[in-house]
């Protein structure tokens, strides 16, 4: 065993895997730990209670993830899913006859065989930049932190961090043209995946940066396919309204708007309300200091990605599910991966550890986390 260790992919893959048996003993022994949430998310009996799976394998497929599993079934026949992006919900269209047309446990598959695969390309993203050394402690800190239960979730999360860090690792050896195609792919999984664009033009030369215009593509072929069959190119965000707690789509709002809507809830609200606003204000605050503290430390395309990445939500009036989607703001990781002090990366992932136990055990009992 020690002399297996001594690969990285071995290494990868046994942090990986500790990872996701940890979580699942979070998500069985949290019904021991705290009531089941009462107010249940459409479809909860239909789609994920009547699986014939364990609980602490399908409380993992909770709130977007019966959306994800109801696309992959009926395609964009019911309103409003059309928020959902296609790519994934179609993978587990198309892969579930693998598994004997279980789409739960094709979704869940998915999401963790691909984030698996995005450690590896991500260490080996890292050790190029950096070292092996903070290769490691970046995929510790990844794997600690306190939403990261969402990459092996039935969520697009474990799919489009791999995409991403393809795109940007295939980019770094110069494979223009099979980065944008990891982009086009990243665009019709999140919105978000188009500002690979923006982030990998600085210092190409024109004929490096026809190629990237391959990136929008993915967006573009779904808002074709809204526009053919619904009348509206941009219903993914004017559904939005309907998932995204006050998320306003009609106007822009500024950050210091935002940050002055969650002083007053602050001041106004108690219990899980309460609670949540909290973990969402700590979440975005710590996301914008670290990637600022972050600047000189990593790649500056890296950061253009990340900030855009944690910067665009919040332009809809709210920090909801910002503690999730700070996850592809991947420089974060890097950076703490950097502190020169062990104890206080250390003491860092301690604190992570305890609040992805949290996370994990209300999620698994259908509390809204992010």
């Amino acid at each position: 065993m020690s002399k297996l260790l001594r690969y990285p992919l071995a290494k990868i893959v046994l942090m990986f895997l500790s990872w996701r048996i940890f979580l699942f003993f979070i998500a069985y022994i949290s019904p021991q730990l705290i009531p089941t949430f009462g107010a249940k998310f459409p479809y909860y009996n239909e789609l994920l209670v009547t699986s014939g799976w364990p609980h602490f394998v399908w409380s993992f497929a909770n709130f977007d993830g019966v959306h994800y599993l109801g696309i992959a079934r009926h395609l964009y026949d019911y309103q409003y899913t059309q928020a959902f992006f296609p790519l994934y919900p179609l993978l587990i269209r198309f892969l579930s006859p693998i598994f004997m047309g279980n789409m739960l446990l094709t979704g869940l598959i998915i999401s963790n065989t691909f984030f698996l695969l995005s450690l590896i390309v991500f260490y080996k993203l890292v050790a190029r930049f950096a070292s092996e050394k903070t290769a490691f402690w970046s995929i510790l800190f990844l794997l600690s932190f306190p939403t990261s239960f969402y990459f092996g979730a039935l969520y697009t999360e474990g799919l489009f961090f791999f995409l991403i860090i393809l795109s940007f690792y295939l980019f770094e050896k110069n494979k223009i043209i099979l980065s944008s195609l990891a982009g086009a792919f990243a665009s019709a999984t999140r919105l978000i995946g188009i500002f690979l664009f923006p982030a990998q033009i600085k210092g190409k030369q024109l004929n490096q940066l026809i190629p990237l215009f391959i990136i929008p593509v993915g967006l573009f072929l779904y808002m074709t396919y809204l526009y053919l069959k619904f009348h509206n190119a941009l219903y993914f965000l004017t559904a939005q309204t309907i998932f995204g707690q006050e998320r306003s789509t009609t106007s822009v709002v500024l950050l210091p708007q935002v940050f002055y809507r969650y002083i007053k809830i602050l001041l106004t609200t108690h219990g899980l309300v309460l609670a949540t606003a909290t973990f969402e204000l700590i979440s975005t605050l710590f996301a914008i200091v670290i990637l600022i503290l972050a600047t000189k430390k990593v790649k500056i395309d890296w950061l253009v990605f990340s900030w855009f990445a944690v910067l665009i939500p919040t332009l809809t009036g709210t920090f909801a599910s910002m503690p999730r989607y700070i996850l592809m703001a991947f420089p974060i990781f890097i950076y703490l991966a950097t502190l020169k002090n062990t104890y206080l990366k250390v003491a860092i992932m301690i604190i992570f550890v305890l609040l992805l136990t949290i996370t994990t055990t209300f999620f698994a009992q259908g509390y809204w986390v992010a």
